[in-house]
């Protein structure tokens, strides 16, 4: 019981990220998550990062609502987009998760650490795509959104690093582009979420809680306190060093994915 306080810090770190910087918690929870099942008695070592993307993805089913509802008060979701890309988002995220789960630990491992680094990367370096051209029309949008949903099921994001820049190149205005992916992120979860619940499902060596890929005791401590963090994080983001905490959090996330990696390779 005493891993709860894990589950509270991990929680209120991930919300204030997602806040003050605008990066999905999913980035955070999934190496934290899969470092401090790992350590638990109970916990397979070949499936504590399968708990941890479905543990991480469930929790992102709440967040990314709270963040839709924020955008669309403010008019920033383009809906027709919306509508149009889920059901490759869909499709795209059951595809993932069913990769995902029929990979082992340690590729898995290898594949959310490279994409990490990208991501840190675009973090520190500021990588935006100028915008060269204009929205594909309905095909190509569900086309679009199988990749993105089969890529952040696989690492359990909501897929804003890939949906952002994707729009952006689309010659979708910045705040609409932040706005939609928000709401892309909603369905992202809910197939992810999904399909680690019935990928996972009767899974034999699951610790106890487990319900598919997901870990209820972590997520029932996740939620609440990721979700009261954010709205702080977001407050501070007008006067905070946006810029060098992007970096000291790129350098964080590389640090976790390796020290996830070693754990899991070791």
């Amino acid at each position: 019981m005493g891993w709860w306080l894990a589950y509270v810090a991990l929680g209120l770190f991930a919300g204030f990220a997602a806040g003050a910087l605008g990066i999905g918690g999913g980035l955070v929870m999934v190496p934290s998550l899969t470092i401090i099942f790992a350590a638990q008695a109970g916990f397979p070592a070949d499936e504590a990062l399968h708990l941890a993307l479905g543990t991480s993805m469930a929790v992102i089913l709440f967040t990314s609502l709270s963040s839709l509802l924020a955008h669309h008060r403010h008019g920033a979701v383009s809906w027709p987009v919306v509508v149009q890309i889920t059901p490759g988002i869909l499709l795209g995220t059951l595809l993932g998760t069913l990769l995902a789960a029929s990979v082992p630990a340690q590729p898995l491992a290898i594949f959310f650490s490279i994409f990490v680094s990208l991501v840190a990367g675009q973090m520190v370096f500021n990588l935006t795509p100028k915008a060269a051209r204009e929205l594909p029309g309905r095909i190509g949008l569900v086309a679009v959104g199988i990749g993105i949903g089969a890529v952040s099921a696989l690492v359990s994001i909501g897929g804003g690093s890939l949906t952002v820049p994707f729009l952006t190149w689309c010659n979708v205005r910045v705040h609409n582009a932040i706005g939609t992916s928000a709401a892309i992120g909603f369905p992202i979860a809910v197939g992810g979420s999904l399909g680690y619940l019935f990928n996972g499902w009767q899974h034999p060596g699951l610790p106890a809680g487990s319900i598919g890929y997901i870990y209820l005791p972590a997520f029932l401590w996740l939620v609440p306190s990721s979700m009261l963090m954010a709205p702080f994080g977001a407050k501070l983001a007008h006067s905070l060093p946006v810029a060098t905490l992007k970096r000291l959090f790129a350098a964080l996330l590389v640090v976790l994915a390796a020290r996830m990696l070693w754990r899991l390779l070791a």
